[in-house]
């Protein structure tokens, strides 16, 4: 019983902090729509395809600190203090190369990449605005990602809580006064709400490096730069180097194509939607902000998975790592299901904060149901692939699971759904996401044999 309360105990110490922080970083895009939703449609189906693009920039970044926590956790397990090391700043410089790259084709390239979304000009025109500025918050967010995924594996993932309290109520702020130019503050529509999220993150990063340096020099794991770039140079390579190389490899790349793949495939649904229709568009895009609520309430659970199931793994704990697994499992299907009923039951209250069209409004509602009905199945898919599997570091079982869904099943049918059955997008976003069903029953196979559980060397 002792020990059934001291992995409760754990589960909700970094799940819950998780949690609430990505539900708090997920009301940046709804205050960002709700607030722009007043000013129509076009706005919010361009505010929807400018963070569409840059969505592919996250899931990147997000492959990368998954690689960091997968990697840090185990290491933790077996308390290797230099492997620990060596793997938070090999990430932390990867992820600063990305966002810089990531940075230059939004500023330089925005024209270019929106007429892939849309034939609106309008549209397009606005989606350019947005995502030139935005493209400013890619650096802090890089450092911020591979920051709280460390304070995550020392298991205080409270402190970078704090951080998204403070810049949630700083964007939702400058939303006010930037996008409808209150007080001495210009009228600046999206791009006043791109300013907000810039400068949020910005002082978010500020704040988790505030509180990783504090806590670092207190946990028992210390990371001085310093002594480690110092040790670099001097160090000869060895056996044990290459091998980290290598394993560092194994696990990375997979993440990264599994994670651009499926992303890019989540950009050619949005080019689907885009094309379908504004309306459509808009719609689809009114309901990005409560699928990513509803996702978010349980992202800690993935995030505890992943590091708990790490640790363990890395101590060499196999079946405990398997039974606790399951508990995770049956804790996501119970709370999905509950999200679920709340989702449909508020559909129709939700879609009368947008100021748009009575069309908009009735086309939004129904697919809200739909994301009620698929959502257990989503959320499974987090906890199971995106972290219980993940965890072992058999990043190629999630690779293959994940293009097979999106590029094997969801894109065909999404295409087909669309453009030669010609159906209502609600029916087309049905479709393609019977291809969640699909991934949650290999990744069901993958589990009960085992092969996923290992103890990275």
């Amino acid at each position: 019983m002792e020990k059934k309360e001291s992995f409760e105990k754990a589960v909700l110490k970094i799940a819950l902090p998780v949690t609430i922080q990505s539900l708090l970083q997920s009301s940046f895009s709804v205050v960002d729509q709700v607030m722009i939703g007043q000013l129509g449609s076009n706005s919010i189906a361009g505010i929807g395809l400018g963070g569409k693009f840059a969505s592919l920039y996250s899931v990147v970044l997000a492959a990368i600190a998954s690689a960091a926590g997968i990697m840090i956790s185990q290491y933790m397990g077996r308390k290797d203090e230099k492997s620990v090391s060596k793997s938070f700043y090999i990430n932390m410089l990867l992820s600063i190369g990305l966002a810089a790259v990531f940075m230059i084709l939004c500023i330089i390239f925005p024209e270019i990449i929106m007429s892939a979304y849309t034939k609106d000009v309008i549209t397009k025109t606005l989606a350019v605005k947005y995502i030139r500025i935005l493209a400013i918050s890619f650096l802090p967010m890089a450092i911020s990602s591979i920051l709280t995924m460390m304070l995550r594996c020392m298991e205080v993932a409270i402190l970078p809580l704090y951080a998204s309290i403070f810049a949630l109520v700083l964007n939702t702020g400058l939303n006010y006064l930037l996008i409808f130019g209150k007080w001495i503050f210009p009228e600046m529509g999206v791009e006043g709400a791109a300013l907000a999220s810039v400068a949020a993150q910005i002082i978010s990063c500020v704040i988790i490096l505030l509180f990783f340096i504090i806590y670092n020099n207190k946990h028992e794991i210390k990371l001085n730069i310093t002594h480690y770039l110092k040790r670099i140079s001097t160090e000869q390579k060895t056996a044990d180097s290459g091998q980290y190389g290598r394993q560092y490899l194994k696990i990375l790349c997979p993440l990264l194509i599994c994670e651009f793949l499926w992303s890019l495939g989540e950009n050619v649904y949005t080019a689907i939607y885009g094309n379908i229709g504004t309306e459509a568009c808009a719609a689809m895009t009114m309901t990005i902000p409560v699928l990513t609520i509803v996702i978010g309430a349980l992202s800690g659970l993935s995030q505890a998975s992943a590091i708990l199931i790490g640790k363990s793994l890395g101590a060499k704990k196999y079946e405990q790592a398997y039974a606790e697994s399951k508990k995770l499992m049956k804790y996501g299907l119970f709370a999905s299901i509950i999200l679920s009923l709340m989702l449909a039951a508020t559909a129709s209250f939700y879609v009368k904060i947008y100021n748009v069209e009575p069309v908009v409004q009735e086309i939004t509602k129904r697919l809200l149901m739909v994301i009620a009905i698929i959502s257990p199945v989503k959320v499974l898919n987090m906890i199971l692939g995106g972290g219980i599997i993940r965890s072992g570091g058999k990043t190629k079982y999630t690779m293959w699971i994940d293009i097979i869904g999106t590029w094997g099943l969801g894109v065909p049918l999404g295409l087909l759904a669309a453009f030669v059955w010609k159906l209502p997008i609600e029916y087309v976003y049905f479709i393609l996401s019977m291809e969640e069903c699909v991934r949650l029953g290999i990744s069901l196979i993958i589990f009960k044999k085992k092969t996923w559980m290992e103890s990275i060397r």
